[in-house]
């Protein structure tokens, strides 16, 4: 019986479903026929090698649509602005600094600042959510979640610009210090931006989660995002004395929650400056007043 043409094309398209024919010990001759070139094989391999095409082709189409999903993906131009999100940023830690050192208006900043579960009965004070984030023990301490803090805002930056992306790691890591002081025992306090430093890592976690979630793609490039956010709040965010793992964790988690809410509401919707500009300036204008509130309710007079 004569041998079946199974594919007719150029020599590279030959050449490369011959690959597949290989791969699967296959045999095939591969033959010049006028302009063109076929890929022939035996009769009784006719139909094998015509699955195997068929197979090939769906996987190929398959990976073009992952190519583009992906590509898609990273198309989207990186937002200006992070320079001026990391100078804001440095600016408010290191101004409560200096008025927790000097104590200015006679009032202990840390007393009136820190993260403090209240007693059976008595009701949050809201501004804490806000101020604990802006207080630290010491100077490495500051240090320390001035520099981890900035690498998130950046990122963060890039992706949402500088105002969404500062005022997310902000109502995250409050929302954070909220559920925490509700629910830790009486007595409790705590301070630092190092629970808006993990809520940084699950913003960013839980927006390339969700993006990837929509793709045809293997499990472990879909969950890739969260396995590293949980491996660096693993790695950097349990352990060792005097380290608010409770706060931390809530932070990554409250995190993820806005990266969602930002990959699903497609945020920002655009990129004029006005809307970055409005929730630069609500981010800080909540802290003012957080803090303004704290230091009233302490005694001071301004």
């Amino acid at each position: 019986m004569a041998p079946v043409t199974v594919f007719r094309g150029s020599r590279l398209a030959c050449d490369e479903r011959g690959l597949v024919f290989e791969a699967t010990a296959l045999p095939y001759a591969l033959a010049e026929e006028g302009s063109a070139w076929v890929l022939i094989v035996a009769p009784e391999m006719a139909s094998r090698a015509l699955d195997e095409l068929d197979r090939y082709a769906v996987e190929r189409t398959l990976f073009a649509q992952r190519q583009r999903e992906r590509s898609g993906l990273q198309a989207r131009k990186p937002f200006g602005g992070a320079m001026a999100g990391a100078i804001g940023y440095a600016a408010i830690l290191f101004l409560v600094a200096y008025g927790a050192g000097d104590s200015s208006f006679n009032v202990d900043w840390i007393s009136a600042g820190s993260l403090a579960a209240p007693p059976s009965g008595q009701h949050l004070e809201w501004w804490r959510a806000f101020t604990a984030l802006t207080l630290h023990m010491s100077a490495q301490h500051l240090v320390s979640n001035l520099v981890f803090g900035i690498a998130g805002g950046v990122l963060c930056t890039r992706l949402f610009g500088f105002g969404f992306g500062w005022l997310g790691i902000l109502m995250a890591g409050v929302f954070a210090n909220a559920l925490e002081m509700s629910i830790a025992p009486a007595g409790y306090h705590a301070i630092g931006a190092s629970t808006a430093v993990f809520a940084s890592v699950g913003v960013l976690s839980g927006y390339a989660w969700r993006q990837r979630l929509t793709l045809r793609e293997r499990w472990l490039y879909r969950w890739t995002p969260l396995i590293g956010g949980i491996s660096l709040l693993a790695l950097l965010g349990a352990g060792g004395e005097h380290i608010d793992v409770l706060g931390h964790l809530l932070g990554f988690l409250m995190g993820l929650v806005f990266g969602w809410g930002y990959a699903l509401g497609g945020l920002p919707r655009n990129r004029r400056a006005a809307p970055q500009n409005l929730a630069a300036a609500a981010g800080a204008a909540l802290i003012l007043a957080a803090w303004g509130v704290a230091l009233w309710s302490a005694g001071a007079y301004f």
